[in-house]
């Protein structure tokens, strides 16, 4: 199965990527190459997933330009970021809206306007 990324000009182009074992060596590359820390936020974290917990997040290597909007596969195009950060940058590349959970009541959690409200 090929993933397709638009190039300049709205040209629909297949990316080349690494599958299978030499893409896990790529990525496990990378990953040492870049170390354990995350490149936005500083965290310490874990490359393997069985070791990933809250105060221990998973690390994983992110596209500075993401393929899908004409980046390259190359290492200068990537960086090492928590789980968390990761979610949160590929949100606003694009374009999408930040998820607010709710608690079992129904009320919004996190940094929602109702949760600012003091009466």
């Amino acid at each position: 199965m090929e993933r397709y990324a638009y190039r300049p000009g709205n040209q629909r182009q297949p990316v080349e990527r690494l599958r299978g074992r030499r893409g896990q060596q790529q990525r496990l590359r990378r990953l040492k190459a870049h170390g354990v820390t995350c490149a936005r936020c500083g965290r310490i974290g874990t490359w393997e997933r069985a070791q990933a917990t809250d105060a221990l997040p998973l690390l994983v290597v992110d596209h500075i330009i993401p393929l899908a909007l004409g980046g390259t596969d190359d290492d200068s195009n990537t960086r090492v970021l928590c789980e968390p950060c990761h979610v949160d940058v590929t949100a606003e590349q694009f374009g999408h809206r930040r998820r607010i959970g709710c608690d079992v009541d129904g009320w919004p959690i996190g940094d929602h306007p109702w949760n600012r409200w003091q009466g």
